[in-house]
Parts: C-alpha cells; sequence; structure tokens
C-alpha cells in the first residue's frame, strides 16, 4: 500500500487541521495532526451537558512527578477531595493546600501514614518495587473502595504479533531478590510480580490495572518523545528510522491522567492496555504532526532497521518512539487498547502534545537540555547520514 492511501485511508486530518511539511517528509500528500476524538475538557463544564462527578475521597501514593500532577489537577478541578501520600521531596512545593501524608516506600514502616482514613480511590503511580504495592495494601486494608495501579505494557514478554490484547503472554513474575533492582530487565517481571500482589491485596472487585504504553508531554525527563519536537524545530536533514509506514503508539500525560481519575469516578474495573493514538499511526504521520506546530526547514531521510543496526544505532533510545516493525518488535507498537478506548480512554490532537512538550521543554534549565536522556548525537546522526548517503551513491 503506497503512503498516499495510508495517509488518505486514516483521514488524520480530521484534526485541527495543521497543514504543512510533507516535502520535508518525502511523503506525496500534504497532512496534518491527526486527531482525538472527543477531547474531554479539563473540568466538567454544565454548559455541554455533561453532570458534575460525584465527590469521590481520592488518596494519590506519589502526586508530584510525571503522571501524578495531571491527575490532580484535573480531580481538584472536577471537585474531589484529595490526600497525596509522598516523602515530601520531589516538587514539594506543588499543591500546598492538599492534604499530605508522609511516607518512605523504601523503609519498613513507610506506608504507616496510610493506616488511618478512608478512600473512594486509590490511585497507585508508576512503582518498580512489588514490595511498595504489598505493604500499601496490608496498610489501606478494608478501608479503600477501588485501587488502581499504573502498571505498563512492558509486562509482555513477546511483542513479535500484532493487536497482543490484555491476555498477551507476561513474563515470568520478578523473584523478591530482584524487587528492588533498578536494573532494566528487572522492570517487566517487576510490574508483573507488583500486579499479582495488587490482586492479593485488594481483590478484582476492587481493582483497576492500567498498562501505558510510552508517556509523553510536558514533564516528562526521560526525553523518550520529546527529542523529536526539539530536533524538528533545530530543522535540517534528519535521520528518520525505518520506513515512513512504521508504526508507533504513546499517550499523552494529560490524556492518560485525566482517564485514571475518570475509571474512579466511573469505578471502572479490570485491566487495560492504555496508549494510542486510537486509530492506527505511523511514524510518518507523528514526524509530519509535530513538523507542523513548528516554522522547521526540517528534511527526513529514511534509513531501513537493517542498516541502523550496522551503525550501532540503537531503537527506542537513540530514536525514540520507534522499534522495527519486524521480527521480535513486529508488535511493540501495535498494542490492542480496545477495551480501554470503550471505557473512555480519549486522545488530544497530536499538535496539543507536540506545542506543549517543545514549549516546556525551552523551559527547562539549559544543562538539563543540552544533556538529553534519549535520542541520538548530533555528531553520529551526521555521520549516520553521511554513511548512508554513500552507500546510496549520493
Amino acid at each position: 500500500m503506497s503512503n498516499e492511501k495510508t495517509l488518505d485511508r486514516r483521514q488524520f486530518l480530521k484534526s485541527s487541521a495543521i497543514i504543512g511539511g510533507a516535502v520535508g517528509l518525502g511523503l506525496p500528500a500534504a497532512a496534518g495532526a491527526f486527531t482525538a476524538e472527543g477531547v474531554r475538557p479539563m473540568a466538567y463544564r454544565p454548559e455541554t451537558g455533561e453532570a458534575q462527578p460525584k465527590p469521590l475521597r481520592i488518596l494519590i501514593l506519589g502526586g508530584t512527578g510525571f503522571i501524578g500532577p495531571q491527575q490532580v489537577e484535573y480531580a481538584l478541578a472536577r471537585k474531589h477531595k484529595l490526600t497525596l501520600f509522598n516523602r515530601g521531596q520531589t516538587n514539594a512545593g506543588l499543591f500546598p493546600d492538599v492534604p499530605r501524608l508522609i511516607g518512605d516506600r523504601n523503609v519498613a514502616g513507610g506506608h504507616d501514614a496510610l493506616k488511618q482514613g478512608k478512600w473512594d480511590v486509590v490511585i497507585d503511580n508508576p512503582v518498580r518495587n512489588p514490595a511498595w504495592v504489598r505493604d500499601a495494601g496490608q496498610a489501606l486494608k478494608g478501608r479503600v473502595g477501588q485501587y488502581i495501579f499504573v502498571s505498563t505494557i512492558s509486562v509482555f514478554s513477546d511483542y513479535s504479533k500484532p493487536g497482543m490484547d490484555e491476555n498477551g503472554p507476561l513474563h515470568t513474575p520478578g523473584a523478591e531478590a530482584i524487587w528492588a533492582s533498578n536494573d532494566g530487565a528487572a522492570y517487566g517481571p517487576n510490574k508483573v510480580r507488583a500486579e499479582i500482589e495488587a490482586r492479593t491485596q485488594f481483590g478484582d472487585d476492587k481493582l483497576t490495572i492500567v498498562r501505558p504504553g510510552l508517556i509523553v508531554g510536558p514533564g516528562d525527563l526521560s526525553d523518550r518523545f520529546s527529542y523529536w519536537p526539539v530536533r524538528i524545530d533545530k530543522g535540517g536533514e534528519i535521520l528518520a528510522p525505518g520506513t515512513p509506514n512504521d508504526p508507533v503508539q504513546y499517550v499523552d500525560v494529560h490524556d492518560l491522567s485525566e482517564w485514571i481519575v475518570r475509571c474512579g469516578e466511573n469505578h471502572t474495573l479490570g485491566t487495560f492496555n492504555a496508549t494510542g493514538p486510537k486509530g492506527p499511526t505511523t511514524i510518518a504521520e507523528m514526524l509530519l504532526g509535530i513538523k507542523s506546530v513548528t516554522t522547521s526547514d526540517a528534511k527526513f531521510t529514511w534509513v531501513p532497521a537493517e542498516f541502523l543496526a550496522e551503525q550501532k544505532v540503537r531503537a527506542w533510545s537513540e530514536m525514540p518512539v520507534w522499534q522495527p516493525a519486524m521480527g521480535a518488535t513486529l508488535g511493540f507498537m501495535q498494542v490492542n487498547c480496545q477495551k480501554a478506548y470503550a471505557a473512555g480512554l480519549t486522545f488530544r490532537p497530536l499538535a496539543d502534545t507536540a506545542k506543549s512538550t517543545l514549549d516546556w521543554y525551552k523551559t527547562r534549565p539549559a544543562a538539563e537540555q543540552e544533556k538529553a536522556r534519549a535520542g541520538i548525537a548530533p555528531e553520529k546522526e551526521k555521520a549516520v547520514l553521511a554513511a548512508w548517503h554513500a552507500k546510496q551513491g549520493a
């Protein structure tokens, strides 16, 4: 199927109709950012016919990191009564009017502050250590209406098949000896064990497990998405990985966080893969949508996965939001999230995500901007492009 037919079929001009950059991408048709279908307002708006949500007592474990602040702002706007539980160290000045319980989840007795009080909903934001889930469950026992655990699609052990749903094969649960490990290889197994602990502590009748893919947007210090808006904004020839039709998936931090709060409002239970966009999306569409919010003269040179491997260019880290659409990673960016979509997960336009990410990035300290944690180094990018052109006889 040609690129033009792919773009037409997906009709991603349904969005905010930001058009441009097709020549730079080397695509045969102009296009804009693909779209949300039903973007939710920040707070309820009576004029739209949306009912005032029933006020809930919500406890957020964390609340001041990446996805936490978005949850807090959304929940406050929707008139819920919040309590935060954390060490009081990360972004300690945020939300001074929200009650806070202090505890260090890494130490014995660190969850003791949770032994008093009752909550309709508890949101446990990304944790690596299953002991945190176990200890929180024991401290909260019998005083929680719903426990929402933020897991990850990294629980899956096999990404070779597209369209994997929540019943896909999982890693062997992490043994207790590795629960506190920061080794990347332990991440998926530990998340599997954490899901088991959540089910053991709270039971299926009170449990929601959310498995996001790559979470992107303002506040993401991993730079795994922001590399692209920043690099495209600089312009010039850009190394683009694989083929224009390689699939990508990601979820804006606002969309994910707001949906998690709504899962509490609606008492939505079960396990959900939670990434997007809603329609199948290619990396060409993503890069085009990002370029559309800049005035960049960027031109993309598509370099096959095999050549990138020869040049030791790493997918995901040096080429963020991308994995080769073949072999063991064929389905990595094609996870089935229909269950979450049916449960109300919606998406804002890519244009919004790209612009808010770029604007936020430019507010970061210069030292952070110069030491991005993801994306190919400029010198290496130039060298790989030169090698590719030489191979093509350009």
